[in-house]
């Protein structure tokens, strides 16, 4: 059975390996994608989620880690579902988003361990699922690369920058920082993936990888999650953003920002 419909935790990351064996052999796209994964703790859009604490109390970290979880949790379900969807992609390109998606269960399981070594256990905290719903099955496999590896995996290397600073400037360097520490590291990896492979999906379709980006996020913007870290150009180099890429999301940042104060 595929990861994203078994719901406990522990047994999505035992059953994973297996889950992308069988992903992995599809001859056809796999079409009973469920509207949501399945989940063992209470889901709910992140507006209804209670308010969080600082990072200075062991309740604040151990509920940055649950989110973290959660993200790591969707972004293991999400590689599977790649696999499901796009049995036709590039040989190569099946075998290292399924490494990717093994490391993604380990970032997982280093979150939920982070989370017991504080005190607490999964299912304190509601999740959400706003990367499952960030992709869809209409989707090409250019749209799926750029959508979770390019912007959802990407925005995480600028949101996983600031935890790092924040935790930082707490003034200690213990078990939680370098977990947080450890999964931005390889999440860069993990997004480079996607730009490497966007380029060259690009170049066997014979188009312009640059003017297909630029035109691809306009017809995708709307749908995407809106996200408003500041964005990192030092790691977003390093995954394979080119400079006009970073400044598109700049501006993007800044247009979701000020749509914001208007509403």
């Amino acid at each position: 059975m595929f990861s994203f419909l078994v719901p406990d935790v522990w047994e999505k990351i035992d059953n994973i390996e297996k889950s992308c064996e069988e992903a992995f052999k599809l001859t056809q796209p796999w079409t009973q994608m469920p509207e949501d994964p399945a989940r063992d703790v209470l889901l709910l859009h992140p507006k209804l989620h209670p308010p969080k604490k600082g990072f200075s109390s062991a309740e604040g970290q151990a509920r940055m880690l649950h989110d973290l979880a959660n993200i790591e949790l969707q972004a293991m379900e999400l590689g599977v579902r790649t696999l499901t969807e796009f049995p036709d992609a590039p040989q190569g390109f099946k075998e290292e988003l399924v490494a990717i998606t093994l490391n993604e269960s380990e970032h997982l399981r280093m979150c939920l361990e982070g989370i017991e070594s504080l005190g607490f256990k999964w299912g304190d905290w509601p999740v959400h699922s706003a990367l499952w719903r960030a992709v869809s099955a209409e989707d090409s496999l250019l749209d799926r690369i750029l959508i979770v590896h390019r912007y959802l995996e990407g925005s995480g290397l600028d949101a996983g920058d600031t935890l790092i600073r924040r935790l930082e400037g707490l003034g200690s360097n213990g078990p939680i920082q370098k977990i947080v520490k450890q999964i931005n590291h390889d999440e860069i990896g993990h997004v480079n993936f996607g730009s490497e492979w966007y380029r060259e999906i690009c170049r066997q379709k014979k188009m312009d990888a640059g003017e297909d980006f630029f035109t691809r996020m306009a017809d995708l913007r709307l749908r995407l999650p809106k996200r408003i870290e500041p964005v990192n150009r030092v790691l977003r180099s390093k995954a394979g953003f080119t400079d006009e890429e970073i400044q598109y999301f700049e501006n993007l940042r800044l247009d979701f920002m000020n749509k914001d104060k208007k509403n």
